[in-house]
């Protein structure tokens, strides 16, 4: 239902959804909610942990710091699993990509209408709550990681040995080097257009999901569907978070071995 009361048909009430709220068109179109949404979050993460960090006591820790800490934990022996170099940026980098695409990813688990239809109340017409369905968020997030998979190659290797590396791998030969250089550069393409892509497109479908069965279904026959895909899905975002952070890990991983 739009704000004006009017009834949608099923076809207008998907597209409305997934309608974001832009600036621009085009190319140079810029989308205000997932950009606000994914500042919020940020700024979120931030301040909880940085508030547990300060009131942490050794003492009997409470629930919201025995969390904290559970999460910490957990990233860290992550990092030592995988990257065994020495970077001071690396394990908080991948606590802030854990959570914070774990905190955009949740935002799925809103009832559809709520925020929307709140928004529309006070005059804005489009609202997507998902800054993760959004392919520019996840793509801007892996061409971060792309940066630093650059960053550590040259630091590590010079950039002879960057060089090196994409021009005489896998076949060890100068005749090669035409083929191992094609090789070679879309395998480094991939890494962040398959790591945004996989993130996008599984939070894309599952905020579809949720849009269809409100679409569809009556009301008060929603949750029969609602629930049991909320519950299925509150998996589905961790575990997107999860393999995003271990991808760009291993990505920074491989990027720092000399060899």
């Amino acid at each position: 239902m739009a704000a004006t009361g009017e009834l949608l048909t099923p076809q207008e009430y998907i597209s409305h959804h997934l309608h974001h709220l832009q600036v621009g068109s085009g190319f140079w179109a810029v989308n205000i909610d997932s950009m606000v949404f994914s500042v919020v979050l940020g700024a979120l993460f931030i301040w909880l942990f940085r508030r547990v960090a300060v009131k942490a006591t050794s003492g009997v820790p409470g629930k919201l710091q025995c969390f904290v800490e559970l999460v910490v934990e957990f990233v860290d022996d992550t990092v030592k699993g995988i990257f065994h170099g020495k970077s001071k940026l690396i394990a908080p980098l991948a606590l802030t990509i854990f959570v914070w695409v774990f905190l955009m990813n949740v935002m799925d688990l809103w009832p559809i209408d709520y925020l929307p239809h709140t928004a529309q109340i006070l005059g804005i017409p489009y609202l997507r709550v998902v800054p993760s369905a959004d392919v520019n968020i996840t793509l801007s997030m892996a061409l971060g990681v792309f940066f630093l998979i650059f960053f550590y190659s040259i630091k590590m290797k010079g950039v002879s040995g960057f060089v090196k590396e994409l021009t005489m791998t896998p076949f060890n030969h100068w005749a090669f080097v035409p083929i191992n250089f094609i090789l070679e550069t879309v395998t480094l393409l991939a890494k962040p257009v398959s790591l945004g892509l996989r993130l996008f497109g599984n939070m894309y479908a599952g905020e579809m999901i949720f849009i269809l069965i409100a679409a569809m279904l009556p009301w008060w026959s929603q949750w029969f569907l609602n629930v049991p895909w909320a519950i299925f899905h509150i998996l589905v975002i961790t575990l997107q978070a999860f393999i995003f952070m271990v991808l760009t890990i291993v990505y920074l991983s491989m990027a720092y071995e000399e060899h």
